[in-house]
């Protein structure tokens, strides 16, 4: 909504008449977020998931495919309004563990890899715990920091 107003800056009237609606909506929806949970990790996840649904759709033409993505969103939205703060953060717990679960040990294995040039990794024979030592030191005594099991390995 522009006002007009005739004068030499006329341009930089209406800006500054936008930005003021601009702040004035921002502060009214921060008022309206207020006490509620917002987005979290399963609501960006879930969105993304609605997005690919969607997307899908458009290629496939399927509408269960389009009711999927229409419900997700659905959801993502009914967390981020929700009041239930405790609940929501369990879910998302829920949500990072299972995550946690299926990414640790990729993600394990690629800082493996990249340490792999000046370390040596073994397993503990007695708790199975990841243990690191340096490359290139010989035969070594090796004590779990986890269960205290000593073990020689040569590195």
């Amino acid at each position: 909504m522009f006002i007009d107003i005739l004068c030499k800056d006329c341009d930089t009237v209406h800006i500054k008449i936008f930005h003021t609606m601009v702040i004035y909506m921002k502060e009214k929806f921060l008022r309206f977020m207020a006490g509620r949970y917002g987005a979290d990790q399963l609501s960006r996840f879930l969105s993304f998931a609605a997005l690919v649904l969607i997307v899908l759709n458009i290629f496939i033409h399927s509408s269960v495919l389009w009711v999927l993505g229409l419900a997700l969103l659905v959801l993502v939205y009914v967390r981020m309004f929700s009041k239930n703060f405790e609940r929501r953060r369990r879910e998302n717990e829920r949500y990072l563990r299972i995550k946690t679960k299926l990414t640790g040990g990729f993600r394990d294995w690629t800082d493996r890899r990249k340490q792999s040039k000046d370390y040596v990794f073994f397993r503990c024979p007695g708790c199975h715990a990841m243990l690191r030592v340096p490359r290139g030191k010989g035969k070594i005594r090796i004590t779990c920091r986890k269960c205290g099991n000593a073990f020689e390995k040569k590195t």
